[in-house]
Protein backbone atom coordinates (compact mmCIF):
# COMPACT_ATOMS: atom_id res chain seq x y z
CA UNK A 1 0.00 0.00 0.00
CA UNK A 2 1.72 3.26 -0.92
CA UNK A 3 0.72 6.85 -0.74
CA UNK A 4 2.31 9.90 -2.67
CA UNK A 5 2.13 13.64 -2.20
CA UNK A 6 1.15 15.98 -4.43
CA UNK A 7 2.42 19.70 -3.99
CA UNK A 8 0.83 22.47 -5.74
CA UNK A 9 2.36 25.99 -5.34
CA UNK A 10 0.84 28.21 -6.63
CA UNK A 11 0.21 32.49 -6.80
CA UNK A 12 -1.94 32.77 -3.99
CA UNK A 13 -0.87 29.36 -1.65
CA UNK A 14 0.34 26.11 -1.74
CA UNK A 15 -1.90 22.94 -1.57
CA UNK A 16 -1.04 19.29 -1.04
CA UNK A 17 -2.92 16.29 -1.42
CA UNK A 18 -1.94 12.44 -0.55
CA UNK A 19 -3.22 10.30 -2.89
CA UNK A 20 -3.97 6.55 -1.90
CA UNK A 21 -3.05 4.37 -5.33
CA UNK A 22 -4.24 1.16 -4.50
CA UNK A 23 -7.47 3.04 -3.50
CA UNK A 24 -7.23 5.32 -6.50
CA UNK A 25 -8.02 8.47 -4.07
CA UNK A 26 -7.03 11.13 -2.51
CA UNK A 27 -7.39 10.63 1.07
CA UNK A 28 -5.68 13.77 2.90
CA UNK A 29 -5.26 17.32 1.75
CA UNK A 30 -3.35 20.29 3.32
CA UNK A 31 -3.29 23.92 2.02
CA UNK A 32 -1.20 26.94 3.29
CA UNK A 33 -1.70 30.56 1.80
CA UNK A 34 1.41 32.89 0.72
CA UNK A 35 1.40 36.79 -0.27
CA UNK A 36 2.48 38.59 -3.40
CA UNK A 37 4.93 41.75 -2.37
CA UNK A 38 3.11 45.12 -2.38
CA UNK A 39 3.44 48.27 -2.92
CA UNK A 40 5.53 47.50 -6.41
CA UNK A 41 5.38 49.58 -9.68
CA UNK A 42 2.92 48.81 -11.89
CA UNK A 43 3.34 45.64 -13.70
CA UNK A 44 5.72 44.20 -11.13
CA UNK A 45 4.47 41.07 -9.69
CA UNK A 46 7.27 39.50 -7.61
CA UNK A 47 7.13 37.05 -4.38
CA UNK A 48 9.93 35.61 -1.85
CA UNK A 49 10.56 32.01 -2.58
CA UNK A 50 11.49 31.41 1.08
CA UNK A 51 7.52 32.15 1.34
CA UNK A 52 6.78 29.33 -0.86
CA UNK A 53 8.52 26.76 1.48
CA UNK A 54 7.22 28.18 4.16
CA UNK A 55 3.81 27.38 2.87
CA UNK A 56 4.63 24.29 1.86
CA UNK A 57 6.11 23.19 5.16
CA UNK A 58 2.87 24.05 6.29
CA UNK A 59 0.54 22.85 3.62
CA UNK A 60 2.73 19.20 4.28
CA UNK A 61 2.17 18.69 8.07
CA UNK A 62 -1.79 19.61 7.51
CA UNK A 63 -1.79 16.77 5.31
CA UNK A 64 -0.10 14.21 7.33
CA UNK A 65 -2.20 14.49 10.52
CA UNK A 66 -3.78 11.14 10.91
CA UNK A 67 -1.85 9.98 7.49
CA UNK A 68 0.36 6.49 8.05
CA UNK A 69 3.91 8.21 7.05
CA UNK A 70 5.48 5.10 6.75
CA UNK A 71 3.18 4.23 3.38
CA UNK A 72 4.72 7.46 1.65
CA UNK A 73 6.88 6.56 -1.24
CA UNK A 74 7.07 10.29 -3.46
CA UNK A 75 6.78 13.16 -3.50
CA UNK A 76 6.03 15.36 -6.66
CA UNK A 77 5.47 19.04 -7.01
CA UNK A 78 3.79 21.55 -9.82
CA UNK A 79 4.55 25.03 -9.51
CA UNK A 80 3.39 28.06 -11.21
CA UNK A 81 5.46 28.56 -14.50
CA UNK A 82 7.82 30.97 -15.82
CA UNK A 83 9.10 32.18 -12.26
CA UNK A 84 12.73 33.66 -11.94
CA UNK A 85 14.17 32.03 -9.13
CA UNK A 86 17.89 33.95 -8.93
CA UNK A 87 20.11 31.72 -7.04
CA UNK A 88 23.75 32.57 -6.08
CA UNK A 89 26.91 30.32 -5.89
CA UNK A 90 25.84 29.02 -2.31
CA UNK A 91 22.49 28.57 -3.66
CA UNK A 92 20.56 31.80 -1.61
CA UNK A 93 18.17 33.42 -3.18
CA UNK A 94 19.40 36.85 -4.43
CA UNK A 95 16.24 38.52 -4.71
CA UNK A 96 12.74 38.26 -5.20
CA UNK A 97 11.25 36.17 -7.58
CA UNK A 98 9.48 37.39 -10.65
CA UNK A 99 6.44 35.98 -11.25
CA UNK A 100 4.59 34.58 -14.73
CA UNK A 101 1.94 37.68 -14.32
CA UNK A 102 5.22 39.97 -14.11
CA UNK A 103 5.08 42.39 -17.54
CA UNK A 104 7.82 44.66 -16.77
CA UNK A 105 10.14 43.25 -19.23
CA UNK A 106 8.31 44.44 -22.51
CA UNK A 107 11.50 46.01 -23.59
CA UNK A 108 13.78 43.13 -22.97
CA UNK A 109 11.41 40.91 -25.14
CA UNK A 110 11.81 43.53 -27.74
CA UNK A 111 15.29 43.40 -27.74
CA UNK A 112 15.60 39.50 -27.47
CA UNK A 113 13.43 39.27 -30.47
CA UNK A 114 15.87 41.88 -32.38
CA UNK A 115 18.60 39.41 -31.60
CA UNK A 116 17.66 36.58 -32.87
CA UNK A 117 16.61 38.25 -35.98
CA UNK A 118 12.62 38.98 -35.65
CA UNK A 119 9.88 36.83 -34.45
CA UNK A 120 10.34 34.28 -37.01
CA UNK A 121 13.80 33.89 -35.93
CA UNK A 122 12.83 33.27 -32.38
CA UNK A 123 10.50 30.23 -33.84
CA UNK A 124 13.01 28.61 -35.31
CA UNK A 125 15.77 28.99 -32.27
CA UNK A 126 13.16 28.08 -29.62
CA UNK A 127 9.73 27.17 -31.22
CA UNK A 128 8.17 29.89 -29.04
CA UNK A 129 8.07 34.25 -29.07
CA UNK A 130 9.57 36.00 -26.37
CA UNK A 131 6.72 36.92 -24.20
CA UNK A 132 6.44 38.73 -20.89
CA UNK A 133 5.54 36.36 -18.77
CA UNK A 134 8.24 34.18 -20.31
CA UNK A 135 11.51 33.73 -18.13
CA UNK A 136 14.44 34.72 -20.70
CA UNK A 137 13.46 38.42 -20.53
CA UNK A 138 13.50 38.25 -16.91
CA UNK A 139 16.99 37.21 -16.61
CA UNK A 140 17.71 40.00 -19.22
CA UNK A 141 16.06 42.91 -17.10
CA UNK A 142 17.92 41.78 -14.44
CA UNK A 143 21.28 42.10 -16.25
CA UNK A 144 19.77 45.51 -17.25
CA UNK A 145 18.44 46.83 -14.16
CA UNK A 146 20.25 44.83 -11.26
CA UNK A 147 23.90 44.59 -12.67
CA UNK A 148 25.03 43.98 -9.13
CA UNK A 149 22.42 41.01 -8.63
CA UNK A 150 22.79 39.68 -11.94
CA UNK A 151 27.01 39.37 -10.79
CA UNK A 152 26.41 37.08 -7.91
CA UNK A 153 23.85 35.16 -10.45
CA UNK A 154 25.11 31.33 -10.80
CA UNK A 155 21.63 29.46 -10.74
CA UNK A 156 18.70 30.18 -12.44
CA UNK A 157 15.65 27.98 -11.39
CA UNK A 158 11.81 27.57 -11.85
CA UNK A 159 9.60 28.05 -8.78
CA UNK A 160 8.93 24.19 -8.70
CA UNK A 161 12.58 23.63 -9.30
CA UNK A 162 13.62 25.71 -6.07
CA UNK A 163 11.20 23.88 -4.17
CA UNK A 164 12.75 20.76 -5.38
CA UNK A 165 16.09 22.09 -4.75
CA UNK A 166 14.88 22.68 -1.15
CA UNK A 167 13.56 19.07 -0.75
CA UNK A 168 16.49 17.25 -1.92
CA UNK A 169 19.94 19.74 -2.11
CA UNK A 170 19.90 18.92 -5.89
CA UNK A 171 19.55 21.65 -9.14
CA UNK A 172 17.77 20.24 -11.78
CA UNK A 173 14.64 20.81 -14.56
CA UNK A 174 12.68 19.00 -16.67
CA UNK A 175 11.57 19.80 -20.32
CA UNK A 176 7.73 20.85 -19.78
CA UNK A 177 8.74 23.89 -17.00
CA UNK A 178 11.82 24.35 -19.30
CA UNK A 179 10.23 24.71 -22.24
CA UNK A 180 7.66 27.63 -20.39
CA UNK A 181 11.37 29.40 -20.12
CA UNK A 182 11.73 30.69 -23.76
CA UNK A 183 15.50 29.47 -23.77
CA UNK A 184 14.46 25.96 -24.63
CA UNK A 185 14.72 23.99 -28.16
CA UNK A 186 10.77 22.28 -27.60
CA UNK A 187 11.24 20.48 -30.91
CA UNK A 188 14.36 18.89 -29.99
CA UNK A 189 13.96 19.41 -25.46
CA UNK A 190 17.79 20.69 -25.37
CA UNK A 191 18.66 24.49 -24.69
CA UNK A 192 18.82 27.01 -27.57
CA UNK A 193 22.50 28.06 -28.07
CA UNK A 194 21.08 31.18 -29.52
CA UNK A 195 18.73 32.24 -27.04
CA UNK A 196 21.35 31.29 -24.24
CA UNK A 197 23.66 33.59 -26.13
CA UNK A 198 21.40 36.41 -26.50
CA UNK A 199 21.40 36.86 -22.61
CA UNK A 200 24.75 36.04 -21.39
CA UNK A 201 27.78 33.63 -22.94
CA UNK A 202 27.87 32.27 -18.92
CA UNK A 203 23.79 31.37 -18.92
CA UNK A 204 24.21 27.66 -20.27
CA UNK A 205 26.41 27.30 -17.14
CA UNK A 206 23.93 28.52 -14.59
CA UNK A 207 21.01 26.48 -15.88
CA UNK A 208 20.19 22.60 -13.82
CA UNK A 209 20.82 19.62 -15.91
CA UNK A 210 17.71 18.57 -17.84
CA UNK A 211 16.21 15.43 -16.48
CA UNK A 212 13.69 13.07 -18.31
CA UNK A 213 10.10 13.74 -16.94
CA UNK A 214 10.13 10.06 -15.44
CA UNK A 215 13.03 10.44 -13.13
CA UNK A 216 13.47 11.57 -9.49
CA UNK A 217 15.16 15.18 -9.25
CA UNK A 218 16.22 13.07 -6.20
CA UNK A 219 15.65 11.96 -2.58
CA UNK A 220 14.19 14.19 0.35
CA UNK A 221 16.67 15.19 2.36
CA UNK A 222 17.20 13.93 6.00
CA UNK A 223 16.74 16.11 8.39
CA UNK A 224 13.36 16.85 6.16
CA UNK A 225 12.46 13.16 6.09
CA UNK A 226 12.90 13.09 10.19
CA UNK A 227 10.67 16.58 10.35
CA UNK A 228 7.82 14.95 8.63
CA UNK A 229 8.48 11.34 10.09
CA UNK A 230 8.63 9.97 6.35
CA UNK A 231 11.75 7.40 5.26
CA UNK A 232 14.44 9.69 3.67
CA UNK A 233 14.42 6.74 0.57
CA UNK A 234 11.65 8.56 -0.58
CA UNK A 235 11.67 10.29 -3.82
CA UNK A 236 11.32 13.72 -5.38
CA UNK A 237 9.89 13.38 -8.74
CA UNK A 238 10.77 15.64 -11.88
CA UNK A 239 7.94 17.58 -11.49
CA UNK A 240 6.63 20.52 -13.44
CA UNK A 241 4.81 23.18 -14.08
CA UNK A 242 0.95 23.63 -12.96
CA UNK A 243 -0.17 23.26 -16.55
CA UNK A 244 1.78 20.44 -17.22
CA UNK A 245 0.87 18.46 -13.77
CA UNK A 246 -2.83 20.03 -14.65
CA UNK A 247 -2.90 17.75 -17.51
CA UNK A 248 -1.56 14.70 -15.91
CA UNK A 249 -4.05 15.16 -13.18
CA UNK A 250 -6.73 15.60 -15.52
CA UNK A 251 -5.58 12.70 -17.84
CA UNK A 252 -4.37 14.78 -20.71
CA UNK A 253 -2.29 12.18 -21.62
CA UNK A 254 -2.65 11.13 -25.05
CA UNK A 255 -4.45 13.10 -28.12
CA UNK A 256 -8.21 13.84 -28.35
CA UNK A 257 -8.05 14.87 -24.42
CA UNK A 258 -8.53 19.09 -24.31
CA UNK A 259 -8.21 20.14 -20.66
CA UNK A 260 -9.46 23.67 -19.64
CA UNK A 261 -8.75 26.08 -16.03
CA UNK A 262 -10.58 28.34 -15.17
CA UNK A 263 -8.52 29.88 -12.57
CA UNK A 264 -7.05 33.34 -11.61
CA UNK A 265 -5.53 33.19 -15.49
CA UNK A 266 -6.74 30.97 -18.14
CA UNK A 267 -5.29 27.54 -19.73
CA UNK A 268 -6.47 25.76 -22.92
CA UNK A 269 -3.72 22.83 -23.17
CA UNK A 270 -3.87 19.46 -25.07
CA UNK A 271 -1.51 16.38 -25.61
CA UNK A 272 0.33 16.02 -28.36
CA UNK A 273 2.58 13.16 -29.38
CA UNK A 274 5.09 15.22 -31.76
CA UNK A 275 6.04 19.04 -31.61
CA UNK A 276 3.25 21.97 -32.35
CA UNK A 277 4.25 25.13 -32.66
CA UNK A 278 2.65 27.44 -33.97
CA UNK A 279 3.53 29.78 -36.51
CA UNK A 280 2.09 32.99 -35.55
CA UNK A 281 2.93 32.75 -31.85
CA UNK A 282 -0.10 32.70 -30.03
CA UNK A 283 -0.09 29.13 -28.54
CA UNK A 284 2.67 28.29 -26.70
CA UNK A 285 4.76 25.50 -28.16
CA UNK A 286 5.47 23.77 -24.35
CA UNK A 287 6.61 20.34 -23.79
CA UNK A 288 4.62 18.55 -21.67
CA UNK A 289 5.81 16.59 -18.10
CA UNK A 290 4.92 13.45 -19.91
CA UNK A 291 7.95 12.81 -22.39
CA UNK A 292 5.41 14.32 -24.69
CA UNK A 293 4.22 17.96 -26.17
CA UNK A 294 1.83 20.39 -24.73
CA UNK A 295 0.47 23.00 -27.22
CA UNK A 296 -1.08 25.88 -24.79
CA UNK A 297 -2.70 29.07 -24.97
CA UNK A 298 -3.34 31.15 -21.55
CA UNK A 299 -4.76 34.19 -21.04
CA UNK A 300 -4.37 36.72 -17.86
CA UNK A 301 -7.69 37.48 -16.67
CA UNK A 302 -10.27 34.94 -15.82
CA UNK A 303 -12.02 34.98 -12.29
CA UNK A 304 -9.61 37.99 -11.28
CA UNK A 305 -11.97 39.68 -13.69
CA UNK A 306 -15.08 37.98 -12.52
CA UNK A 307 -14.39 38.07 -9.27
CA UNK A 308 -13.41 41.61 -8.99
CA UNK A 309 -17.02 42.49 -10.89
CA UNK A 310 -18.94 39.99 -8.39
CA UNK A 311 -17.17 42.84 -5.64
CA UNK A 312 -17.80 46.00 -7.12
CA UNK A 313 -21.89 45.05 -7.62
CA UNK A 314 -21.45 43.52 -3.66
CA UNK A 315 -22.59 40.19 -4.23
CA UNK A 316 -21.86 36.57 -2.93
CA UNK A 317 -21.33 34.04 -5.13
CA UNK A 318 -24.69 32.27 -5.07
CA UNK A 319 -26.04 36.12 -5.83
CA UNK A 320 -23.76 36.53 -8.97
CA UNK A 321 -24.64 33.06 -10.01
CA UNK A 322 -28.21 33.66 -10.06
CA UNK A 323 -28.30 37.37 -11.85
CA UNK A 324 -25.64 35.48 -14.63
CA UNK A 325 -28.24 33.17 -14.97
CA UNK A 326 -31.35 34.66 -15.04
CA UNK A 327 -29.51 37.15 -18.31
CA UNK A 328 -29.94 35.75 -21.84
CA UNK A 329 -26.78 34.70 -23.38
CA UNK A 330 -25.05 37.84 -24.88
CA UNK A 331 -26.01 40.22 -21.82
CA UNK A 332 -28.46 42.47 -23.51
CA UNK A 333 -25.92 43.58 -26.16
CA UNK A 334 -22.67 44.45 -23.64
CA UNK A 335 -19.64 42.89 -24.46
CA UNK A 336 -16.68 43.37 -21.95
CA UNK A 337 -12.69 42.91 -23.16
CA UNK A 338 -11.24 41.98 -20.12
CA UNK A 339 -8.03 42.94 -20.15
CA UNK A 340 -7.61 44.02 -16.91
CA UNK A 341 -4.41 42.94 -16.22
CA UNK A 342 -2.63 43.21 -19.94
CA UNK A 343 -3.04 40.18 -21.89
CA UNK A 344 -1.05 37.49 -23.11
CA UNK A 345 -3.21 35.83 -25.81
CA UNK A 346 -3.44 38.44 -28.04
CA UNK A 347 0.03 40.27 -26.60
CA UNK A 348 -1.22 43.14 -25.50
CA UNK A 349 0.66 43.45 -22.03
CA UNK A 350 -0.37 47.12 -21.90
CA UNK A 351 -3.82 46.30 -22.58
CA UNK A 352 -6.77 47.76 -20.73
CA UNK A 353 -10.65 46.53 -19.94
CA UNK A 354 -13.09 47.93 -22.60
CA UNK A 355 -16.99 48.10 -22.15
CA UNK A 356 -18.87 47.94 -25.58
CA UNK A 357 -22.66 48.60 -26.02
CA UNK A 358 -23.40 50.29 -22.97
CA UNK A 359 -27.26 51.27 -22.84
CA UNK A 360 -30.25 52.18 -21.01
CA UNK A 361 -31.32 48.54 -21.29
CA UNK A 362 -28.53 47.19 -20.14
CA UNK A 363 -27.00 48.86 -17.12
CA UNK A 364 -28.13 46.75 -15.27
CA UNK A 365 -25.75 44.16 -12.05
CA UNK A 366 -26.96 41.02 -14.37
CA UNK A 367 -26.08 42.48 -17.90
CA UNK A 368 -22.52 43.50 -16.43
CA UNK A 369 -22.27 40.08 -14.42
CA UNK A 370 -22.71 37.79 -17.48
CA UNK A 371 -20.75 39.94 -20.26
CA UNK A 372 -17.91 39.73 -17.52
CA UNK A 373 -18.07 35.53 -17.42
CA UNK A 374 -18.84 35.76 -21.23
CA UNK A 375 -16.05 37.82 -21.76
CA UNK A 376 -13.18 36.33 -19.90
CA UNK A 377 -14.47 33.10 -21.80
CA UNK A 378 -14.54 34.29 -25.39
CA UNK A 379 -10.95 34.95 -24.70
CA UNK A 380 -10.10 31.78 -24.04
CA UNK A 381 -12.46 30.26 -26.71
CA UNK A 382 -9.77 32.59 -28.90
CA UNK A 383 -7.36 30.10 -28.20
CA UNK A 384 -9.42 26.85 -28.49
CA UNK A 385 -10.12 28.04 -32.00
CA UNK A 386 -6.18 28.76 -32.61
CA UNK A 387 -5.38 25.13 -31.11
CA UNK A 388 -8.00 23.99 -33.59
CA UNK A 389 -6.29 25.44 -36.54
CA UNK A 390 -3.39 23.80 -35.57
CA UNK A 391 -5.02 20.23 -35.52
CA UNK A 392 -6.20 19.39 -31.88
CA UNK A 393 -9.59 18.51 -32.23
CA UNK A 394 -11.64 17.85 -28.96
CA UNK A 395 -13.93 15.24 -27.98
CA UNK A 396 -14.77 17.08 -25.07
CA UNK A 397 -13.06 19.70 -22.38
CA UNK A 398 -12.03 18.68 -19.31
CA UNK A 399 -12.36 22.07 -16.56
CA UNK A 400 -10.54 22.50 -13.45
CA UNK A 401 -10.45 25.69 -11.20
CA UNK A 402 -12.11 28.17 -9.20
CA UNK A 403 -14.62 28.64 -12.48
CA UNK A 404 -15.62 24.87 -12.99
CA UNK A 405 -17.59 24.82 -9.99
CA UNK A 406 -19.97 27.10 -11.71
CA UNK A 407 -22.95 24.98 -13.09
CA UNK A 408 -23.91 28.56 -15.21
CA UNK A 409 -20.34 29.08 -16.32
CA UNK A 410 -19.82 25.19 -17.30
CA UNK A 411 -23.03 25.63 -19.81
CA UNK A 412 -21.75 28.98 -20.91
CA UNK A 413 -17.85 27.17 -21.82
CA UNK A 414 -19.97 24.47 -23.31
CA UNK A 415 -21.99 26.82 -25.20
CA UNK A 416 -18.86 28.90 -26.20
CA UNK A 417 -16.88 26.14 -27.14
CA UNK A 418 -19.29 24.34 -29.27
CA UNK A 419 -18.05 21.29 -27.14
CA UNK A 420 -19.24 19.21 -24.41
CA UNK A 421 -17.88 20.18 -21.12
CA UNK A 422 -17.01 18.39 -18.03
CA UNK A 423 -16.10 18.86 -14.33
CA UNK A 424 -13.19 16.64 -12.54
CA UNK A 425 -13.87 14.42 -9.75
CA UNK A 426 -10.84 15.56 -7.70
CA UNK A 427 -10.34 19.31 -8.98
CA UNK A 428 -7.30 19.80 -7.52
CA UNK A 429 -5.52 18.36 -10.99
CA UNK A 430 -2.10 20.63 -10.71
CA UNK A 431 -1.53 18.21 -7.00
CA UNK A 432 -3.15 15.55 -8.19
CA UNK A 433 -0.80 14.84 -11.29
CA UNK A 434 1.88 15.88 -9.57
CA UNK A 435 1.35 13.13 -7.01
CA UNK A 436 0.50 10.46 -10.00
CA UNK A 437 4.05 11.72 -11.62
CA UNK A 438 5.30 10.49 -8.15
CA UNK A 439 3.78 7.54 -8.06
CA UNK A 440 4.96 6.72 -11.97
CA UNK A 441 8.84 8.25 -11.47
CA UNK A 442 8.86 5.89 -8.30
CA UNK A 443 7.80 2.61 -10.16
CA UNK A 444 10.86 3.34 -12.35
CA UNK A 445 12.90 3.97 -9.41
CA UNK A 446 12.44 0.50 -8.12
CA UNK A 447 12.11 -1.44 -11.34
CA UNK A 448 9.02 -1.61 -12.59
CA UNK A 449 8.23 0.86 -15.07
CA UNK A 450 5.13 1.32 -16.34
CA UNK A 451 3.33 3.89 -18.71
CA UNK A 452 1.82 6.86 -17.09
CA UNK A 453 -1.89 6.22 -18.37
CA UNK A 454 -1.67 3.23 -16.22
CA UNK A 455 -1.64 5.25 -13.47
CA UNK A 456 -4.15 8.25 -14.65
CA UNK A 457 -6.05 5.67 -15.94
CA UNK A 458 -6.91 4.21 -12.49
CA UNK A 459 -6.93 7.73 -10.64
CA UNK A 460 -8.38 10.24 -12.74
CA UNK A 461 -12.54 9.86 -13.17
CA UNK A 462 -14.57 12.82 -14.92
CA UNK A 463 -17.74 13.77 -12.48
CA UNK A 464 -20.17 13.24 -14.94
CA UNK A 465 -22.86 14.83 -12.97
CA UNK A 466 -21.09 18.21 -13.99
CA UNK A 467 -21.35 17.67 -18.14
CA UNK A 468 -22.76 19.89 -20.15
CA UNK A 469 -23.74 19.61 -23.58
CA UNK A 470 -23.67 22.75 -26.51
CA UNK A 471 -27.11 24.17 -26.89
CA UNK A 472 -27.31 24.83 -30.46
CA UNK A 473 -28.57 28.10 -30.69
CA UNK A 474 -26.68 29.95 -27.72
CA UNK A 475 -23.76 28.44 -29.93
CA UNK A 476 -24.78 30.37 -33.16
CA UNK A 477 -25.06 33.32 -30.68
CA UNK A 478 -21.76 33.12 -29.30
CA UNK A 479 -20.21 33.11 -32.93
CA UNK A 480 -21.19 35.99 -33.74
CA UNK A 481 -20.20 37.78 -30.32
CA UNK A 482 -16.65 36.05 -30.61
CA UNK A 483 -16.26 37.69 -33.96
CA UNK A 484 -17.32 40.97 -31.73
CA UNK A 485 -14.91 40.60 -29.19
CA UNK A 486 -12.07 39.90 -31.97
CA UNK A 487 -12.77 42.83 -33.81
CA UNK A 488 -13.08 45.13 -30.65
CA UNK A 489 -9.48 43.57 -29.53
CA UNK A 490 -7.85 44.33 -32.63
CA UNK A 491 -9.35 47.69 -32.98
CA UNK A 492 -8.35 49.42 -29.29
CA UNK A 493 -5.26 47.81 -29.16
CA UNK A 494 -3.12 50.49 -30.65
CA UNK A 495 -4.63 52.87 -27.31
CA UNK A 496 -3.84 50.84 -24.64
CA UNK A 497 -0.08 52.50 -24.52
CA UNK A 498 -1.73 56.02 -24.07
CA UNK A 499 -4.16 54.85 -21.51
CA UNK A 500 -1.61 53.39 -19.93
CA UNK A 501 -0.13 56.26 -20.11
CA UNK A 502 -2.42 58.76 -19.00
CA UNK A 503 -3.67 56.18 -15.71
CA UNK A 504 -0.53 56.36 -14.60
CA UNK A 505 0.28 60.44 -14.66
CA UNK A 506 0.09 62.51 -11.88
Amino acid sequence: MSLYLGIDSGTQSVKVVVLDLERGRVVAEGRAPHRLISGLPVGHLEQHPQDWVRAMDRAIRAALVGVERARIRGIGVSGQQHGFVPLDARGAVIRPAKLWCDTSTTEECDLLTRRLGGAQGALRATGNLFLPGFTAPKILWLRRHEPANFRRLRHVLLPHDYLNFHLTGRYSMEAGDASGTALLDVRRRRWSAAALAAIDRNLGEWLPPLIDSHQAAGTLRPELARRYGVSPAVVVSAGGGDNMMGAIGTGNVVPGVVSASFGTSGTIYAHSDAPVVDPAGEIAGFCSSTGGWLPLLCTMNVTSVTEGVRALLGLDRSSFERIVAATPAGAGGLLLLPYLAGERTPNVPFGSGALLGLNRANLDRGSLARAAMEGVTLGMNYGLRRLGELGVRPREIRVTGGGARSAVWRQMMADIFGVAVVGMREDEGAALGAALQAAWCHGHCAGKPRALRHYTDRVVKVAEVTRCAPNRARVRRYVELQRLQDELGRAVGGLFGPVRAFQQAD
